[in-house]
Formats: structure tokens, C-alpha cells, sequence
């Protein structure tokens, strides 16, 4: 592939260098020197349940702990459930900016309003850092890490920053590490760009594990530290990238310690799938990201809103099918395109019976019929016999 054929992030990455930065993981204590050792947490009533325990572990070593970074909407929602994990580990919340760390210390924890039950969940028994290069002037000092390896990466930030929070802590990753992105996007690091990426920036034998979480969960934001948990639904978690370990060459990506954790953590619903699966759902999810996304963001409405009518000649119908038309065409495009054989072989791999031999075309095939545009539009509820008018 020539560098003419490279997207932007790549090439600009290719030509870079530089080591990775060494990161000093600041806490509030850097920002206040002295911090009351006990926060009044309030009165609780029946409606708040308080989890101050529930992060709590003899362990405090960096291959247990997770490292949550970008506690948003989602970060937040896993960090909640993580810590309700019956075998739960020390959780650390990463923010972006030195000023959350003075919030975390005047807040109550995070918070996580589940609509369902009616409940409001209250935790302040994690870990807060901040990571930057800048060496605090007062305070403890510390490395991220303490200078170690990161074992347990969950990245919730929003999907164009989560490649680039991955490749600036390459210095802490290692073949010991999980490194999973929950984001509202497509993953960077599938084939081609992936592989060439990772023999780029690690050295050979030492690569981290990197997988997806695609989350169906519609939650949404109160303030610093407090989401709710509006709608629950389901997520699922496949790995994007792994290197085969000659030390355990049985050793499947399934087996990772971290996916499985994630897998089963209470609450969330989230299943463990195939990596070409997870590939597909991704760009499933990619559909409502082009499609019905920025037409809410544009009317201010709710997607429902969007459904309220199915007239032939509505103009926002004809908008939203020709959005699909687009997103489908873009889709089948990838699917079959050369580039994607590798990730379609292993979904085909997957899907076939034991002892039965699989057929890349026919799955291809499928996998075109499952991105066209008139099934998309009945996955997004619409009448599939409607005429479009275009």
C-alpha cells in the first residue's frame, strides 16, 4: 500500500519517531495538597443505594486494576456495574482535564440513574488520575502505572480521540495488556490500517490485545460524573486485533481475561462474539451514527420523532432513505472490497458448521443482501414495500 492511499491519522503517525511519552498520573491530592480524609456522602434514602465498598480490593498492582479512560456517558455506566462485578477489581477513572479532579473531590461519586428501577446508584470508591506529561509541582509523584505495564484498558472517550488516548499510553502496553474501545464509531485498527499501525508502533512479540464494545445502552449526561441510564438494551465485545503467543499457541482471543470480565459484568448485558461479528455490528451501528444521528442532533427531536410519518413524498422520509442509500453503498462497498477479505474468511470461519467447509462468496453475498439499503431501512422500522419516490 503506498502512502498516497493512507488516511491522514496513519500517515501521520508513520512518520513519527518520537518515543512514547513518559505520563505522570496526577491525583486530587497534587491539586489540593490536604484533602479531608472522610467526604460527606449525605443521607441516604430507599431510592440511592451507596457503593463506597464495592471498588475495594487487597490488590492494588496494575495487572488488577482497570483503567477506565474517558469516564463519560458509557465509562460511567460500566465503571457503575464493573464495581458490582461479584468478582470486582479496583477501578481507576482517567479524565482529560485537571480541573475534574477538583469535581471529583466536591462531588459524591459517580452516579448512575437507572430509569427502570429507579434508582439512583452512588459510587465514590474509585481511583481519579489525570495523565499528562507535565511533572506536578507539589504533591505525590507518580508514573502511571508506577512505570509498569497497563493490564485492563477500558477507552470510552469519543470515537475520533480513542486511537490517539491508545497511542500516546503505547509506552505503558505491552502483550500483557487488554485494550478495549466502547465507542460510538468503527475501530481503527481493522485491516488494512490495523496491522500496519501495530508493527509500526510495537515491537514484535509485544503487542497488546485490542478489541470493540459496541453499546446499545441510550444513557445520557446530568453533569460531572453523573449520567442516566435511560434505556437499557445490550452491548457486545470481539476482539479487533491479537498477536498469537508461541509460548501458548492454543490460546484463543476469547480467552482474554479482561473481554471475559467485561462479558460478565451484572447489568450490562453484554455478549462476547466472534471478531468478525463485532466487525459487522460496528458497521451496523455506523448506520444509525450517519443516518439518524445527525438528523436528530439537526431537528432536536428524539429518533422516534423521526418515525412519525411514512408518506411516499415526506420530505424528511426521503431524506432518511437517502441517507440509507449512501450509508448502504459505503457498506457494501467495504464488504467487498479486498481489503475486508481476511476479517469476512474469519466471520465465515465462525458461522460454519463443525466438520463443513465455509464459502467466503456465499457469506459475501449475505453480507451485501444484510447492508442493502431495504434492509436497513427495516431494521430502522420502516415499511419495506414503501415507495421511496427516488
Amino acid at each position: 500500500m503506498t502512502s498516497q492511499e493512507h488516511p491522514n491519522w496513519l500517515t501521520a503517525l508513520l512518520v513519527d519517531t518520537r518515543p512514547p511519552p513518559k505520563l505522570f498520573a496526577w491525583s486530587p491530592a497534587n491539586i489540593q495538597p490536604k484533602l479531608d480524609e472522610g467526604i460527606d456522602m449525605g443521607s441516604s434514602n430507599s431510592d440511592e443505594e451507596y457503593d463506597n465498598d464495592a471498588c475495594v480490593c487487597q490488590s492494588t498492582d496494575s495487572d488488577q486494576r482497570i483503567y477506565i479512560i474517558g469516564p463519560g456517558n458509557i465509562g460511567r455506566l460500566y465503571a457503575t456495574h464493573m464495581a458490582r462485578h461479584p468478582n470486582a477489581l479496583p477501578i481507576t477513572l482517567v479524565v482529560h482535564r485537571k480541573e475534574l479532579l477538583s469535581q471529583w473531590v466536591a462531588c459524591e461519586g459517580v452516579g448512575l440513574a437507572d430509569i427502570t428501577s429507579g434508582k439512583l446508584f452512588l459510587n465514590k470508591g474509585f481511583t481519579v488520575e489525570w495523565w499528562t506529561e507535565t511533572r506536578p509541582p507539589y504533591g505525590p509523584v507518580k508514573e502511571v502505572a508506577d512505570g509498569k505495564k497497563l493490564h485492563n484498558v477500558f477507552i470510552s472517550t469519543k470515537a475520533e480521540a480513542g486511537l490517539a488516548e491508545a497511542d500516546r499510553i503505547r509506552r505503558y502496553l505491552g502483550r500483557c495488556s487488554s485494550v478495549v474501545f466502547a465507542q460510538n464509531g468503527v475501530c481503527k485498527l481493522w485491516p488494512p490500517h490495523g496491522p500496519l499501525y501495530i508493527s509500526h508502533r510495537y515491537p514484535s512479540g509485544d503487542t497488546p490485545t485490542f478489541s470493540a464494545c459496541v453499546v446499545s445502552h441510550g444513557v445520557a449526561s446530568a453533569g460531572p460524573f453523573l449520567s442516566v441510564h435511560a434505556a437499557p438494551a445490550d452491548a457486545y465485545i470481539g476482539p479487533v486485533f491479537w498477536a498469537s503467543d508461541p509460548e501458548s499457541p492454543w490460546r484463543h482471543p476469547s480467552d482474554d481475561f479482561f473481554i471475559r470480565h467485561i462479558a460478565t459484568t451484572p447489568h450490562v448485558n453484554t455478549k462476547q462474539v466472534s471478531s468478525g461479528e463485532i466487525w459487522l455490528l460496528q458497521l451496523e451501528k455506523l448506520v444509525m451514527n450517519a443516518a439518524i444521528n445527525p438528523l436528530t442532533a439537526l431537528l432536536r427531536c428524539k429518533t422516534g420523532e423521526l418515525f412519525t410519518s411514512y408518506g411516499s413524498d415526506d420530505p424528511l422520509a426521503l431524506v432518511i432513505d437517502k441517507l440509507l442509500w449512501q450509508t448502504s453503498a459505503v457498506i457494501q462497498g467495504l464488504v467487498d472490497h479486498k481489503t475486508s477479505h481476511s476479517v469476512i474468511t474469519s466471520y465465515a470461519e465462525h458461522m460454519s458448521q463443525p466438520g463443513t467447509s465455509c464459502s467466503v462468496p456465499k457469506v459475501r453475498k449475505k453480507l451485501m443482501e444484510r447492508f442493502s439499503q431495504p434492509i436497513l431501512k427495516a431494521k430502522l422500522g420502516w415499511e419495506e414495500d414503501r415507495d421511496t419516490g427516488l
